[in-house]
């Protein structure tokens, strides 16, 4: 079955967002969702998801999940406020207790935070299923990004979050604290052997040189025959070589520290202090 699909792209953290929808109902899924925030200003917005709100609600759609494909590290996450709003179960990967023990530390956050995943409605393992209307999604585990990275295959869609970029683009980085060149690797092979023509929706977009438009929709074939880094049959050393070396080059994303803060909670800011103030930490040469 071939699910109807909604980007939405957001242009300050060229962050891709999805509704996907059971075409032959009202049932759908947000992926990837996003909560504007100003860095310099620590104050947030809620104009992306209103963006997502308005669609689902001007197409009478039922939400019934809102889909995490892992801890993103440059956006922050509008699951709770769109849960609010719209109903529907968070979701990510089960691996997301190691996410969380890891920046539990950096962050040193002590007993108070919970390092079981409690925070969100389901925690996914490799291989779940589950149900959006009458539409199958399946859930495959494709660490290498971060060790809770899911792709979620829904019918002929395949949401690859940060795994994949498009072909003119290449591959995640894997230098962020429990990422793994040599794990990325192996778990987009396990993408790429998804029939042909399934299409492939990526988390992120930065227009690669010499293309002038954003664009988020590919093919498996395609990320075979063309990807820079994976493509025509590159082989795992020299691919985690390649990665490697770019992964040393990068500057870390402007909003990861606030980021990692609030969506390792599934989207909630950490508990306000006794003023009813809500505080996000700076940890110094942590990271």
């Amino acid at each position: 079955m071939s699910p109807s699909v909604k980007a939405f792209f957001d242009t300050a953290t060229n962050t891709v967002s999805y509704v996907v929808r059971d075409p032959q109902g009202a049932a759908c899924a947000i992926v990837d969702s996003v909560l504007d925030f100003d860095h310099a200003s620590g104050r947030t917005d809620t104009a992306s998801a209103d963006a997502v709100m308005a669609h689902v609600q001007a197409e009478n759609l039922t939400v019934q999940w809102i889909l995490e494909t892992h801890v993103h590290a440059d956006h922050l996450s509008a699951a709770p406020y769109l849960q609010e709003q719209l109903g529907g179960q968070i979701g990510i990967g089960n691996q997301i207790t190691t996410v969380q023990d890891t920046f539990g530390k950096v962050f040193n956050e002590g007993t108070d935070f919970q390092r079981d995943g409690s925070q969100f409605d389901r925690l996914f393992g490799d291989g779940d299923s589950f149900h959006i209307g009458q539409l199958r999604a399946d859930v495959m585990h494709t660490p290498g990004h971060t060790p809770a990275c899911m792709t979620y295959v829904i019918g002929d869609a395949a949401f690859v979050g940060d795994t994949l970029f498009m072909p003119d683009f290449g591959t995640a980085r894997c230098d962020f604290p429990g990422g793994s060149a040599r794990d990325l690797f192996q778990s987009i092979q396990r993408i790429l052997s998804l029939p042909d023509d399934t299409r492939i929706f990526v988390g992120h977009d930065y227009k690669a040189p010499g293309r002038e438009e954003f664009a988020w929709e590919t093919t498996v074939g395609a990320q075979k025959a063309r990807n820079i880094h994976v493509g025509a049959d590159r082989d795992e050393n020299s691919f985690v070589e390649m990665r490697r070396a770019r992964d040393a080059t990068l500057g870390m994303p402007k909003l990861i520290l606030p980021s990692l803060q609030v969506n390792m909670r599934a989207g909630h800011m950490p508990e306000p202090d006794e003023q009813g103030d809500v505080m996000l930490k700076l940890p110094v040469n942590k990271l």
